[in-house]
């Protein structure tokens, strides 16, 4: 049988993030001529020509695509093998954590998450990013960590986990004709709105609720941030529109009242997503775990994390049993 350096695999898996052999060369601090001749001998291996010229970049086969994720995986699984993940390792971590997710994450949850980061990794950092609506690649290219919002994730190898379901409720200030009566769909619609730009661009529920009664909102102003669309209300006569959870946490700070919205009944799943390639590392593994206490509570998180291990070993015992089948059919 032959054998091949699995170093290869390594250095398939960066020219593919990056699209460059230079980019990939120097992520895994190489020459950018070894990184050449180990592309070569790939392609050598493979039988197949794996990435080709368009324009500056590079771009993947039918073949490359197909060997993106096993070889994202297994790179994963190996790493877990040498790594240590006893918590006593974790203090001595110097990293930093990116996490993306709706403002409302980082206001009602970033101060927690801060002190349980410092007790346990007293050298690392995290960071939010606000969402930005056309980066669905930031995950699978190591520039995001966990990706955390209202989203269907696009990648099918992706890791998920559902953390609660909001549903959408008004923002007023506490002089607002709607802080002091019922809200009706045709009274809610009877004011001007300030709405939050969604991910992908899709319509709000509230927008699908309405849509479904034959009216609509007036919007007249649109902002990109969940968090700075309370702050609108509170200085105007606007109505902003944002989930539940987010909603009180923030309205205490600028004297807001929340109406709830009885017409709207489409709840939206808070998703935590990340990439596999993070699944067996133990310091990811520790955030993830940290964030599903702090934003769930300790018993439904130990329940979620026990449905997502299971949720993953059946996609890989399918993934498998395809395997199988197709090298039967072969």
């Amino acid at each position: 049988m032959k054998t091949y350096d699995l170093n290869l695999l390594r250095i398939l898996d960066a020219v593919l993030t990056a699209g460059s052999v230079t980019a990939a060369a120097e992520r895994l601090h190489l020459s950018v001529p070894a990184t050449s001749h180990a592309l070569t001998r790939l392609r050598e291996v493979m039988g197949d020509p794996l990435l080709v010229r368009a324009g500056r970049r590079l771009v993947p086969t039918p073949r490359a695509q197909a060997l993106r994720e096993p070889i994202a995986r297994l790179l994963a699984d190996a790493h877990g093998l040498v790594s240590r993940s006893d918590s006593s390792t974790l203090e001595s971590i110097e990293r930093r954590f990116v996490v993306r997710a709706p403002d409302g994450i980082a206001i009602t949850y970033g101060g927690a998450l801060a002190e349980l980061l410092q007790q346990a990794m007293p050298r690392a950092q995290l960071q939010f990013l606000p969402e930005v609506h056309d980066e669905a690649s930031a995950l699978r290219e190591g520039r995001v960590d966990i990706d955390v919002g209202n989203f269907e994730p696009s990648d099918p190898e992706a890791q998920v986990v559902d953390l609660l379901v909001q549903r959408q409720v008004a923002l007023v200030h506490s002089g607002h004709p709607l802080a002091a009566a019922p809200v009706t769909a045709r009274r809610y619609v009877g004011h001007a709105h300030v709405a939050v730009l969604t991910r992908n661009r899709t319509a709000a529920p509230v927008d699908r609720a309405l849509m479904a009664l034959g009216l609509a909102r007036r919007i007249v102003v649109t902002v990109a941030h969940a968090n700075v669309a309370p702050i609108v209300a509170a200085r105007s006569e606007l109505v902003a529109t944002i989930g539940d959870h987010t909603a009180r946490a923030i309205a205490p700070t600028f004297g807001l009242k929340v109406p709830p919205l009885p017409f709207v009944n489409e709840p939206e799943p808070l998703r935590m997503v990340w990439h596999p390639r993070h699944t067996g590392d133990a310091a990811h593994a520790w955030l993830r775990e940290a964030m599903l206490r702090v934003i769930v509570g300790e018993p439904a998180a130990a329940r979620l994390l026990a449905r997502a291990v299971a949720a993953r070993q059946r996609r890989t015992a399918t993934a498998r049993h395809k395997r199988m089948a197709a090298t039967k059919r072969a």
